[in-house]
């Protein structure tokens, strides 16, 4: 991903934008009997990423080239005595890196990235509402009309977003930065959670035909099964730190995500379907799950 053949450990915008999916199954030793899934898409998604950062030097002009890495030399110009507020990182992440994700519902010229319309906020009468009857995807479902409260009505979960801001935490940290507000981020609205969740039977389908249709990521379904997740990520929190006896400070959201529901869910989805996978159908370009 290096321009520079003497600094190969960094990724430029011009390097990204060649990657092609043979690169990036040798990278990741793909072969038989170790196949690396969705390694087009993957390329894809890192050319996309090679344009935006060429596309905002205001976010990413690192000395002479470009890279995703002239994020952090935005952060430092805007870091106050020392301080690093999680809730920020993840306000230049959706903003410098929003574009990259494909097929997003759309509003007002920009792209939403992980944002979902969801029956529940419709208008009261249903007069502007992009669902048919039965609440499936309509043609204009990713291209919102717009209204006085049209972003009121799409549902926030920036998963991924949310998940490579978690990741920078700890590197700005290395680097002389104490992080603050990391409790503003949300739990991950994943497969993993959520698959916890319904696995165990916190959370029941009203229809039980939803394990057996293929759903859209899209579907007001999965905003909803996603939407739940969030939610009960923030109930169980305080009912395992309490069950270790714990302060909210020493256990929180972040650890209790990455070292109990995320793996819990991996475990239990492995021992309840042979592949290990989400208990929903979805249709997925592996840019959500």
């Amino acid at each position: 991903m290096s321009d520079d053949p003497h600094d190969p450990l960094r990724a430029d915008a011009s390097a990204l934008e060649r990657i092609d999916a043979g690169a990036v199954e040798g990278a990741f030793q793909s072969r038989g009997g170790n196949r690396l899934q969705g390694a087009e898409g993957r390329a894809s998604l890192l050319n996309r990423l090679g344009a935006v950062v060429r596309s905002r030097p205001d976010l990413f002009a690192s000395g002479d080239r470009p890279r995703p890495g002239g994020l952090f030399d935005a952060l430092a110009r805007e870091a106050s005595h020392g301080e690093v507020s999680a809730a920020r990182v993840l306000e230049l992440v959706l903003e410098g890196l929003g574009p990259i994700w494909p097929n997003r519902p759309v509003l007002d010229g920009v792209s939403l990235g992980d944002c979902w319309l969801h029956p529940a906020f419709d208008s009261p009468h249903g007069a502007d509402s992009p669902h048919g009857a039965d609440g499936s995807r309509g043609a204009d479902r990713l291209h919102d009309a717009g209204g006085p409260h049209a972003a009121e009505r799409y549902v926030p979960l920036h998963k991924l977003s949310q998940w490579l801001t978690y990741s920078l935490l700890e590197p700005l940290e290395v680097a002389g930065f104490r992080v603050v507000d990391v409790g503003a981020l949300t739990g991950l609205a994943e497969y993993r959670n959520g698959g916890l969740f319904v696995d165990m039977g916190v959370l029941v389908p009203r229809d039980p035909a939803a394990f057996a249709r293929m759903h859209d990521v899209s579907d007001p379904f999965i905003v909803g099964w996603r939407s739940m997740t969030v939610a009960l990520l923030d109930d169980i929190v305080p009912l395992v730190a309490e069950r270790l006896g714990l302060t909210a400070e020493a256990f929180p959201l972040a650890r209790a995500l990455e070292g109990g529901t995320w793996a819990a869910g991996r475990v239990i989805a492995r021992s309840m379907r042979s592949d290990g996978g989400p208990p929903f159908k979805i249709s997925s370009d592996g840019t959500v799950f």
